[in-house]
């Protein structure tokens, strides 16, 4: 995949992708969670946090994606990739099947691409104010933006632990989880997303559209 990094090209090999769930920082708001979509018919992890496998093309820069039927929705993420034995952090939706969710969390993760910016910057120029950055999405509703995620990363696990515990290496990307849904995890047909380094002044943003296909039986 081909990315920008201050203003220079850069092109990454992603032959693995990791998507990280339950990666909340607070323990009580995850156990919360957790039970709050256990009473919605969604099975617990097996652990926390817990790092699905998902095939590789599911990453792509693409502004549109297609989706099988009106149940899915987007999370604003960051997102790790490592080649050549460096690591840089970009930003990505975990576009995800909701309604398939409540027979697999893995299926589900599966089953949607997951848009990705084509900009990121070098971990290490951000190592030292990591939990600073700031996540943040809006979606289209009936015509007007309306802000869906908000928050600094610091909401999520340190990143190098995630890095240490899902056994990411070289030639491998990582969405590292997300944030609680304003008003409600909801569908919507147009993202716009962002990640700020309000310490270096500088943005990572991206936008995207959602076609559903029809269901046909």
């Amino acid at each position: 995949m081909k990315f920008m990094s201050s203003d220079q090209p850069v092109d990454l090999e992603i032959e693995h992708l990791f998507v990280a769930g339950w990666t909340g920082r607070d323990k009580a708001a995850v156990d919360h969670h957790i039970e709050e979509l256990k009473a919605l018919g969604v099975a617990p992890p097996s652990q926390v946090p817990l790092f699905y496998r998902v095939s590789g093309n599911l990453l792509t820069q693409e502004t549109s994606i297609e989706v099988l039927g009106e149940g899915t929705s987007g999370e604003v993420e960051p997102l790790l990739l490592r080649c050549g034995g460096e690591t840089w952090i970009g930003l990505a939706s975990d576009h995800t099947d909701r309604d398939l969710e409540t027979h697999s969390v893995a299926y589900s993760k599966q089953s949607c691409a997951k848009p990705a910016a084509d900009e990121v910057w070098k971990l290490d120029s951000v190592a030292d104010h990591l939990d600073d950055l700031v996540l943040r999405c809006s979606i289209e509703e009936e015509g007007t933006w309306t802000l869906y995620q908000e928050g600094p990363l610091s909401n999520i696990r340190p990143l190098a632990d995630l890095i240490s515990a899902s056994g990411f290496g070289d030639n491998a990307a990582m969405l590292c989880g997300t944030l609680g849904a304003i008003g409600g995890v909801r569908p919507a047909r147009n993202y716009r997303m962002e990640l700020e380094d309000p310490v270096l002044a500088r943005k990572i943003a991206m936008a995207y559209s959602v076609t559903p296909l029809p269901i046909v039986s």
